[in-house]
């Protein structure tokens, strides 16, 4: 059965450079992958994708065939994808049979994961070819740096996980530029678990004092808890370490990790199946300098049994623009 990642987030949130660099670093772990590219608007990617939208349409051909902008021209094109279903299963056939793992570069349009149903229909049909699929959520880490834009990311969170019904991993990208936007209200270790919003909530109602939005704040957070679904990983994409301790969740999501253990990744995901994610955002709050205190945080036996086994793994370097 083929296992894979489809990867989304919001513009700018690191995609393309995570599905270039993931890629690099699970064919050097000795796992065979593919990226396909579902996004008509990524022109100049840094990778080769075996499988490409633009093969079937492009996103200029659909603005131009229906006077249509850019954003509708992009839904059109995911629609279009759904109704030609058959093209894109006749398209990955050759890598199911090879036996390779698929990472789905998708559009940054948020509103095809909140509230259009094409997506989420197209990962019914590959769930119904025998994908195992995890939606991992890219979203740049620099909203942790004011309560309002914490919030949206929670909401959107959120309703993108209620919308596509997948197992997912929500990850908080370019954690090592983090440092260099200001000190956090809180430890990284309250944003990636999600703490109690209450304390957030303090913070969001002294930047917007007035009692009409205090309220709408007080039922966002009480949605949000009540939900009690989301939470994040962290992820410095050319940190192989950081690479390395998402890959566990992500094969944890879907499934990879208990049932496609192979000859040159065993070890490692046996290594990483031990860690936690409180653990991990502690561990990087300390590795990329964004400690709230200024405290330090020593290696686990873990993250240096871990360290060991991927220091000589090579994988892509970090860009801002992507």
């Amino acid at each position: 059965m083929p296992f894979g990642q489809l990867v989304i987030g919001p513009p700018g949130s690191g995609k393309t450079t995570y599905c270039h660099g993931m890629q690099q670093f699970l064919n050097a772990l000795g796992r065979k992958t593919v990226i396909v590219n579902l996004d008509p608007a990524n022109e100049n990617t840094p990778y080769t994708s075996a499988v490409n939208i633009e093969d079937l349409i492009t996103l200029q051909d659909a603005m131009d065939a229906h006077d249509l902008g850019p954003n509708g021209g992009m839904v059109y094109c995911i629609e279009y994808l759904e109704k030609n279903m058959q093209w894109l299963e006749d398209q990955l056939k050759p890598y199911v049979a090879d036996e390779y793992y698929f990472i789905f570069d998708c559009p940054g349009q948020v509103e095809l994961y909140t509230h259009n149903e094409a997506v989420r229909t197209v990962m019914r049909r590959l769930e119904k070819a025998d994908f195992r699929l995890a939606c991992v959520h890219l979203v740049d880490a620099s909203y942790c740096t004011e309560a309002a834009k914490f919030i949206s990311v929670l909401l959107l969170s959120l309703t993108t996980m209620l919308m596509l019904e997948l197992p997912h991993v929500n990850v908080l990208s370019k954690i090592d530029l983090l440092p260099q936007l200001g000190e956090l209200d809180f430890n990284l270790e309250y944003y990636t678990a999600v703490m109690d919003l209450d304390y957030l909530l303090f913070h969001l109602n002294e930047r917007e004092p007035s009692a009409r939005f205090g309220e709408l704040n007080k039922v966002m957070c009480g949605l949000i808890e009540d939900f009690s679904l989301v939470g994040f990983s962290t992820l410095c994409i050319s940190d192989k370490q950081s690479v390395a301790t998402l890959l566990k969740e992500v094969d944890k999501a879907n499934g990879y990790i208990f049932g496609a253990l192979t000859e040159g990744n065993e070890e490692i995901m046996l290594a990483a199946d031990s860690t936690d994610m409180l653990e991990d955002a502690r561990q990087a709050q300390a590795r990329y300098g964004v400690l709230k205190d200024g405290g330090s945080v020593q290696p686990s036996s873990t993250e240096s049994r871990l360290s060991s086994m991927i220091d000589k793994l090579k994988i892509v370097e970090h860009d801002s623009e992507h």
